[in-house]
């Protein structure tokens, strides 16, 4: 999957989780799954110990964003339409 498509797992909705980017359809953020992979955390670990409703591509999802962040200043991303 190639980064473009796994940025459409990550969303950013201002109403939610104080705008932080989160997983898709969940107010999971970005930066709680990568500080569990920089514990050591393997990814089929995160999902089964602490999120078992993502799946191995909203991880990859998350790790893309991360790169993506620390090679630019901003990340364009969908943002959700504030009902």
């Amino acid at each position: 999957m190639n980064t473009d498509a796994l940025l459409e797992h990550i969303w950013i909705d201002p109403a939610r989780c104080g705008g932080r980017p989160c997983i898709r359809g969940h107010r999971i953020w970005v930066s709680m799954v990568l500080d569990l992979l920089a514990e050591g955390l393997s990814p089929q670990q995160i999902i089964a110990e602490h999120y078992p409703q993502i799946t191995l591509a909203d991880i990859h999802a998350c790790i893309a964003y991360g790169s993506a962040m620390s090679q630019e200043r901003y990340v364009s991303v969908a943002l959700e339409a504030v009902a």
